[in-house]
């Protein structure tokens, strides 16, 4: 049977290829833009192109987790904001919440970044960054909590916790420490 000739059975138009040719496919030209040489790589430059590949994709991906923290210091900051600085329970909700989450955060960072973990990629700036925008949302619920007056900041606030003073009595001609 020669090659791409039509075989007409009962069935109907059937088109087979005869595989037994024994004709080597070098006579045929290449297409534009295909080398052979690409296929003759040895095996080891292209598992360590497979390697240097997945490690920039973890690089990257653990540059985005440790940026992840800022988008939420913001919608938290803006929250905080539109809460007003009096004291109900919407106010302090989110406050707490904003205090929650960084806390909560900082004490996941290890399995955060332990999807990226490879001898090729450093995490140490990553883990960083992480940190640092976590205390930073910290830092805006402390904020939050000092302008609603819920930190002790002034000697009234913890005046009742203070020893008493010394009683004074004024007795006709001077003053007695009693």
């Amino acid at each position: 049977m020669d090659k791409g000739k039509a075989v007409i059975g009962s069935l109907g138009r059937r088109w087979a290829v005869d595989f037994s040719d024994n004709s080597t496919s070098r006579d045929i030209l290449d297409p534009p833009g295909f080398s052979r040489a690409s296929l003759d790589q040895d095996d080891s430059s292209l598992s360590r192109q497979k390697k240097d590949a997945e490690s920039n994709w973890k690089a990257q991906k653990a540059w985005e987790v440790a940026q992840a923290p800022f988008k939420n210091l913001l919608m938290m900051g803006f929250m905080m904001w539109m809460a007003g600085s009096t004291v109900h329970l919407f106010s302090i909700g989110i406050t707490f919440s904003a205090l929650w989450q960084p806390i909560s955060a900082l004490q996941s960072v290890g399995k955060m970044f332990e999807p990226y973990k490879d001898s090729k990629v450093e995490l140490l700036g990553p883990k960083l960054l992480f940190m640092a925008l976590n205390l930073g949302g910290l830092a805006l619920g402390v904020w939050k909590l000092n302008a609603m007056g819920l930190l002790p900041t002034h000697t009234s606030d913890w005046v009742s916790s203070l020893p008493p003073a010394l009683e004074v009595e004024y007795s006709g001609g001077g003053l007695n420490f009693g």
